[in-house]
């Protein structure tokens, strides 16, 4: 799989690309190349935002320096999927992009959550992390199967984990665990996935 960046910061890509699930599988099952908007854009002094038309506050990422980036990489052949990570994709609908970016460059509009962040580096570095770590090689064998959202959990939350000391501070840890019952203590983690994803 191949995953493209586009950002005014590559740089700050750098620490999750030394560290699993992506160090992992870079180079084999993950190709990461990160392009900074500066190398391409139109305008002088690598400018890259301008003030949003009507006036507000704050700055607006410009439709022709994003066009320009995505020409000087793919030229006529664009990529079957271009995303946008701004919270107006699925959850909010606050513009930090020039909305015809959304409209006419991009296929589909991607939220991290119910927030606004001050740049789009820290949900690409959340969406490629969430896509390194499901490619193969990324996490040991089995240890990506039950957790949080997987299939095998019926898409809910994943069930409490507890490790040495069996007792700390008179907080100990469920019965079912220690007694060595694995059918038990798959209905209790099934049940207590359960419980989680309904509160």
């Amino acid at each position: 799989m191949r995953l493209d960046v586009f950002t005014q910061i590559p740089h700050a890509f750098a620490w999750l690309t030394e560290h699993p699930p992506v160090a992992n599988v870079l180079g084999t099952e993950l190709e990461l190349r990160l392009f900074n908007y500066r190398d391409s854009t139109p305008l002088r002094a690598g400018q890259v935002d301008d003030e949003p038309y009507g006036g507000g506050a704050g700055m607006v990422l410009r439709v022709d320096v994003v066009a320009a980036a995505l020409e000087a990489v793919y030229g006529d052949d664009m990529p079957a999927r271009v995303v946008a990570l701004t919270p107006q994709g699925r959850q909010l609908g606050r513009e930090l992009l020039d909305e015809r970016i959304v409209e006419h460059l991009c296929t589909d509009a991607v939220s991290v959550g119910p927030y606004v962040l001050s740049g789009g580096e820290l949900p690409a570095m959340i969406v490629l992390d969430a896509v390194a770590r499901r490619l193969p090689g990324a996490l040991a064998d089995g240890s990506g199967e039950h957790e949080s959202f997987s299939a095998e959990l019926d898409g809910g939350l994943e069930y409490p984990h507890y490790t040495r000391p069996s007792d700390f501070r008179g907080w100990t840890v469920p019965e079912i665990l220690l007694s060595g019952d694995h059918g038990r203590i798959d209905d209790w983690r099934r049940e207590q996935s359960r419980a989680r994803t309904l509160r």
